[in-house]
């Protein structure tokens, strides 16, 4: 009986201190955000994971209205929602006057960014790409590639200078087109979020997007952010490279991100316009670092498109933006502001 008590007495002494160090961790400072008194939230939005953390507010109503903001431009942008105002202008039953499809400011705007970076990187980036990705399925088990004649029937459809933007009116050129914001909406959304926090008086936070990281402000001790930067086919957790963000954006594009495999061969999710298929430019993740996340998001995919060379040269005529190419073979290229900023040199 003794020994019996002994051993309860022990296993009761191990839960107690067990509960103790379970609380004592909780209340230790995040490793990023460097505060105990952080709130999060997260959620399963716009097709991927959503995490919102702030560091120096206790306002959950504010953090579950900063989430629903996801919803709510879902709504607009969604390529696959029927209810979408992005679906009913591709289908054409988006409301017209003289011609016109009347848009939504949140859908001109974000129309009018792409147009632009369509522009920039010569057509390599082309927000008119739909009729060519719906073709595609990277979600699904069934591993099907388009037919090459369907691919080159709806080419002709693709072209950003067929479309017209004036003010919150547009026009398609030809019927049958469509537009693709897949690759910039998060950013545009990730910097609306930053907004409606920092207009709640929000000085630090982190806003991420399915990995499209917005760094609101500092650490609330004073210090930078650090973001990692994401090897390629690993885990989440396993980077190959961290750096230390201070209101600021960290948006990658990669191979690794939606592909299949079949017969031997690997089709990845970033099509080029010009023929529908994947590229294959040696290039497997584009990371961007900048002020505005649609910058970002939109230039990790212009830069992957355009290769190593010209993605680079591309960056470095760019005012504040840096970045970090990761090839096939595994080496890492630098941008020179990064590469400046990282030496000191």
């Amino acid at each position: 009986m003794v020994k019996n008590r002994n051993i309860l007495i022990g296993l009761a002494f191990i839960l107690i201190l067990a509960f103790f160090m379970l609380f004592y961790m909780g209340r230790q400072p995040d490793a990023v955000g460097g505060s105990d008194e952080a709130i999060s939230v997260s959620g399963f939005k716009l097709n991927t994971a959503v995490k919102i953390t702030v560091y120096d507010s206790q306002d959950e109503e504010m953090l579950q209205e900063a989430l629903k903001l996801c919803d709510k431009y879902e709504r607009i942008f969604s390529r696959t929602r029927e209810d979408s105002e992005l679906y009913q202008l591709n289908h054409g039953t988006l409301p017209k006057a003289d011609g016109w499809y009347m848009l939504s400011d949140e859908l001109a705007d974000l129309i009018e960014k792409g147009l632009y970076y369509s522009e920039l990187s010569e057509g390599t980036f082309d927000i008119t790409i739909e009729p060519l990705s719906s073709l595609w399925d990277f979600t699904s088990e069934e591993k099907i590639v388009p037919d090459e004649q369907a691919l080159e029937e709806v080419q002709k459809l693709v072209g950003y200078e067929k479309v017209e933007l004036q003010g919150n009116r547009f026009r398609f050129a030809e019927e049958g087109m469509g537009l693709e914001l897949g690759a910039i909406a998060k950013g545009y959304i990730a910097d609306r979020i930053k907004e409606f926090l920092v207009s709640k008086g929000v000085e630090s936070a982190i806003i991420d997007l399915g990995g499209n990281v917005l760094c609101v402000g500092k650490r609330t001790d004073g210090g930078p952010f650090r973001v990692g930067i994401q090897k390629p086919f690993a885990k989440r957790s396993e980077t190959v490279e961290t750096t230390e963000i201070i209101d600021r954006s960290v948006v990658s594009s990669g191979v690794y991100e939606r592909y299949f495999e079949k017969d031997d061969q690997f089709y990845h999710h970033i099509l080029n316009p010009k023929d529908g298929y994947p590229y294959d430019n040696g290039i497997t993740s584009v990371t961007i670092i900048s002020e505005y996340s649609v910058d970002g998001d939109a230039l990790s995919t212009s830069c992957f498109a355009l290769g190593l060379e010209k993605g680079m040269e591309l960056i470095d005529s760019l005012q504040d933006v840096r970045a970090v190419f990761i090839t096939e073979n595994g080496e890492i290229h630098f941008s020179d502001k990064f590469r400046e900023e990282k030496t000191g040199k």
